[in-house]
Order: C-alpha cells, then structure tokens, then sequence
C-alpha cells in the first residue's frame, strides 16, 4: 500500500498520550482539515462536551489541505496550547488517510487526539494506522455523508458518537 499522506512507514508506537483525568476546565483543540462541515461538526462536539463536561476553551484550527497530514508548526502550536485535540473530517480516501495520521501524530506529541472519519472510509483509517506502526490505534467513525448533511443531522451524529468519544478519551459517559 502507498501512504497518500507521503509520510514513510513510521516505527511501531501504540503509546497513547496521557488521557486528562477530567475534562472540566481544559483547553480543547478543533482541528478543521477544510472538508465541508468539519467546523459544524467540531463545533458541535466541542459545545456537547461544553454542556456535559463543563470543558474550558475551544480553539479551531485549520490546515493548508485536507489530504496531509498537519504541518509541524501547526502541531507544535496546537500541543503548547490545548490539552487535547478532536481534528475532523476524514470523508474521503485521502483526508480519512490524513486525518488518522493527525491524530497518530498528536498522540506521538503527547496530546491526546480523537480523528473523525465517516463510516465509508473506515478501511481507509485503519490502513493509515497501520501504515503508521499503530494498528490499533482507535478514532472515531460517524455515519456517512457529513459534507452534505444539515446541522440537525450534524447534531444526530454527534450524539450518536460521543460515548465512542468519551471512551477514546477515557473519559465516562
């Protein structure tokens, strides 16, 4: 298999950052790959995790191109500030492929990451994982579409998916 992402076969890591042990008050990362709807779907996680967790700030960030993997100035900046990252949406082969390998990349950086990527392109995910040395690394899948669904149908997504969130993060729901 060729790594669309253009990274090399990394060596095997299945270390996960240290997950918070409460999420109340903490600084969350939302990183926007710019696929249509990524920022509502962020933003609806983030304002959930808002009402239930009482989460401190949320901070979005967007990458230069949904098929890449996060830029590494970009990643610094993201581990300094934020105390965990939720990046989104992998709905397609080449963004599901970068979007896994963003969050493999931020776990390697100590912070702990949830990738989304729609059910379609499941098998695309976990080939980036294992492309990556970290077969078992786990993300979250939504049901597809996402890029052309309405924002009540944005808000049924994540409700459906955020227990699978939470136990991503370790979190109990």
């Amino acid at each position: 298999m060729l790594d669309p992402t253009g990274f090399a076969e990394r060596s095997a890591d299945h270390t996960l950052a240290p997950r918070p042990a409460s999420l109340r008050g903490i600084t969350v990362g939302l990183l926007d790959n710019t696929k249509a709807n990524a920022v509502p779907l962020l933003q609806e996680f983030a304002d959930e995790l808002r009402r239930r967790y009482n989460i401190g700030e949320c901070r979005l960030y967007t990458k230069d191109y949904f098929g890449t993997p996060v830029k590494d100035e970009l990643l610094k900046q993201i581990v300094a500030e934020c105390n965990l990252l939720v990046t989104a949406i992998g709905d397609c082969g080449s963004c599901s492929a970068a979007t896994v390998a963003d969050g493999i990349l931020f776990e390697r950086a100590g912070l702990p990451a949830v990738s989304i990527c729609s059910d379609s392109f499941r098998t695309s995910g976990r080939a980036m994982a294992k492309l990556q040395g970290f077969p078992g690394y786990r993300f979250l899948v939504v049901q597809h579409p996402v890029a052309s669904i309405d924002a009540a149908q944005i808000r049924d997504r994540v409700r459906d998916a955020m227990p699978e969130l939470l136990t991503i993060l370790g979190v109990e729901a």
